[in-house]
């Protein structure tokens, strides 16, 4: 039986947070939580007042990746294959929502954790968090893991953490880019919600276009990416909120 409380969504201001709830599993990601993931990826795609994602957990580790007792009690390759494909187009989702994604981390996050962290826009975490792919020290390469990893981080920090199997800090972890601020772990809230709070000062209008053009540019080369982003800036320029700040801007 499925548990809707193993993925908590709470609304406030036009900012989704959503907060992993399996404390005494690590918040491993169970078949059920990669549904809830999906579910409510969905329904913030679909809803154009919503403006920010907060992605947190509940207790001492934010991820500590796949639920493997979950995953050998099937023991098929067929069921394998079919969890990965659906976690990773779940992390695909994520990337593509029109609203930046924060993490809230503490604690570990690890394997598909990690791949969760990276697959968010911005990641804010305490002093203490840390992070691996440590699949390697079971006889796993983290494979999908390594797909958002190697977009988050250097090609050899990346292959460095995944042959290693070894944990990062957060302080390296933020020198890396896996995320983008490391605070006193009694400020990460706080951290995070003023990042919340600067984003909903700009306007609502331009950060969609951003993010609907900062992903796609990143895997284009380089004269692709500057026609596709001269469109996006193009119909942005059009539109009302741009025009009533450069007017501002100007003085008129």
């Amino acid at each position: 039986m499925s548990d809707s409380n193993e993925l908590v969504r709470t609304e406030k201001e036009k900012v989704v947070y959503l907060r992993l709830n399996r404390p005494g599993k690590l918040n491993t990601l169970s078949e059920n939580v990669i549904s809830r993931l999906e579910q409510e990826i969905a329904a913030i795609n679909a809803d154009p007042e919503v403006r920010c994602v907060v992605l947190s957990a509940e207790g001492r580790a934010f991820c500590a990746g796949h639920d493997l007792e979950q995953m050998r009690a099937n023991p098929e390759h067929a069921y394998y294959q079919t969890l990965f494909k659906r976690c990773g187009k779940m992390m695909q989702s994520l990337v593509s929502l029109p609203v930046p994604v924060i993490a809230q981390v503490q604690g570990a996050a690890v394997a598909a954790g990690c791949q969760l962290v990276a697959s968010c826009d911005l990641a804010i975490a305490g002093k203490s968090a840390k992070f691996a792919v440590p699949g390697i020290n079971l006889g796993l390469f983290c494979s999908t893991p390594a797909v958002a990893l190697t977009r988050s981080v250097s090609a050899k920090r990346a292959f460095d953490m995944l042959v290693t199997g070894d944990m990062i800090n957060a302080d390296t972890a933020v020198e890396s880019g896996l995320i983008s601020e490391v605070v006193a772990d009694d400020q990460l809230e706080a951290a995070v919600q003023a990042k919340v709070e600067k984003i909903l000062s700009k306007d609502a209008a331009a950060i969609r276009y951003g993010k609907s053009m900062f992903h796609p540019q990143r895997q284009m080369d380089l004269a692709e990416a500057y026609d596709y982003a001269a469109e996006v800036m193009a119909e942005n320029m059009m539109d009302p909120g741009a025009v009533a700040g450069i007017d501002k801007f100007l003085g008129r």
